[in-house]
This record gives C-alpha cells, sequence and structure tokens, in this order.
C-alpha cells in the first residue's frame, strides 16, 4: 500500500528505454550486430552507446554519408518491429506519483520516429506523462545533463525538486550532473556499476512509493545521502 506526505518532490524525469520500458535486450541484439559488421575491434559497443542519442551514434561511428544513410534505415526498421512493453511496477509508479501533484516527464534520447512506434504499442502512453522531452529537444547527448535540466525548466521548478530516474550509464552520469536526485535502476547493468553513478539503486519501481523518494530527496538536498 503506498503511503504519501507532503515533500519537496515536485518533477520525476523518466528516462525511456531500460528505465520505464524493456527494450534494452533488444537493442543490445541489433548493435552487437552492427558491432560485428562494421566495429568487431570496439569493445562492448553496445554499452558505450546505451543511453545516447542516434545523432550522436551517427556522428561518431558511421559519419560516411552513405553508411549514416543506411544506418537510419536500419534503426528504423527495427524499431517499428519491437516490443515496448513497461516493466513491472513501472505504470503503477507513475500514476501513483502523479495522484500526489508530482509533475512526470519521460526524458528520453529516443527521436520522433522511435515515440511514434511506442505510442501505436501504448497507446494509453501520452497519458501516463506530462510532457514528452526527445531527442531532438536538447543540444547535447548525454551524459551532457542538458536533457534533464530542460526537464527542470519546462516545468519551472529547480533542481532540488526533480528526480532523474534513470539504468544506463550514460544517463545516470547526466543526471549526476544535472545535480538531481539520480536513481538507478539496476535492469541493464551491474548493480555495481549501478551504485556507482547514482544516489540511489534499486532493482524495480516496486521498491519505491512517493514517500521513500520524498525522503530519499531530502536527505541529497540536506547533504545526508
Amino acid at each position: 500500500m503506498y503511503k504519501t506526505k507532503q515533500s519537496d518532490f515536485k518533477v520525476a524525469l523518466f528516462d525511456l528505454d531500460g528505465t520505464l520500458i524493456d527494450t534494452e535486450p533488444q537493442y543490445s541484439v541489433f548493435w552487437n550486430e552492427m558491432q560485428r559488421r562494421f566495429y568487431p575491434d570496439v569493445p562492448n559497443f553496445a554499452n558505450r552507446i546505451k543511453g545516447t542519442t542516434l545523432t550522436d551514434i551517427l556522428d561518431r561511428y558511421f559519419k560516411d554519408e552513405p553508411l549514416r544513410h543506411e544506418m537510419e534505415e536500419r534503426v528504423s526498421q527495427w524499431e517499428e518491429r519491437m516490443r515496448y512493453d513497461f516493466f513491472p511496477g513501472a505504470k503503477d509508479f507513475v500514476k501513483h506519483i502523479r495522484e500526489q501533484g508530482v509533475k512526470c516527464a519521460v526524458v528520453t534520447s529516443s527521436n520522433d520516429d522511435k515515440m511514434r512506434s511506442v505510442r501505436s504499442y501504448n497507446p494509453d502512453f501520452d497519458q501516463l506523462f506530462d510532457r514528452v522531452l526527445t531527442a531532438e529537444m536538447f543540444p547535447k547527448s548525454k551524459p551532457d545533463p542538458s536533457c534533464f535540466l530542460l526537464g527542470a525548466q519546462v516545468f519551472d521548478e529547480t533542481i532540488n525538486h526533480c528526480v532523474v530516474f534513470e539504468d544506463a550509464i550514460n544517463g545516470l552520469k547526466a543526471g549526476q550532473n544535472s545535480g538531481m536526485l539520480t536513481v538507478g535502476l539496476i535492469t541493464t547493468n551491474p548493480e555495481e556499476t549501478v551504485r556507482q553513478y547514482s544516489d540511489v539503486a534499486v532493482h524495480s519501481f516496486k521498491e519505491l512509493d512517493y514517500m521513500k523518494v520524498s525522503d530519499y530527496l531530502d536527505r541529497k538536498n540536506r547533504g545526508a545521502l
């Protein structure tokens, strides 16, 4: 049973893939194949690029224009066939904190084309969130904190009222770089890695409620976390 209380917890900023929806294994299959074809000598290629925008990936690894176009097509076709299932407990947690007045935004490195596939798979997606911020809206990719700072800005809140929920190393770094309380989801990376780059680490949203996050935020703001 969820418990509630008044707190400074005003804004929740959620990463999408690997945090709210269980897609990272599907992306790993795709990017492992791309590694085999194009970068066989680059270790952990799929993990290196997790949490970054497609534009950033293409700019770094697929600069040649014909290859860039080919990769855009490959990614688009793959994403059209993917499943976009929410992790157990994720929807319930979002609904619960919104009932307490918390504004909720998705802050994702995904682009608008990908989000059309997500919305098609989850018709109720936009009813769950107050805002959806995509790669087209921020100037730099994670681990730069600009995406999460924009999340605070659109709700006219300061960083000490905001909480980031992330799973990828680049996203966790972006959360920490923003100065916001960063909650790491142990879904796609080893627990010790997630704990290294987050203020709090959990295996599932089932471990959280409004009061717990409020307490973490209070301790963060007092320098006691």
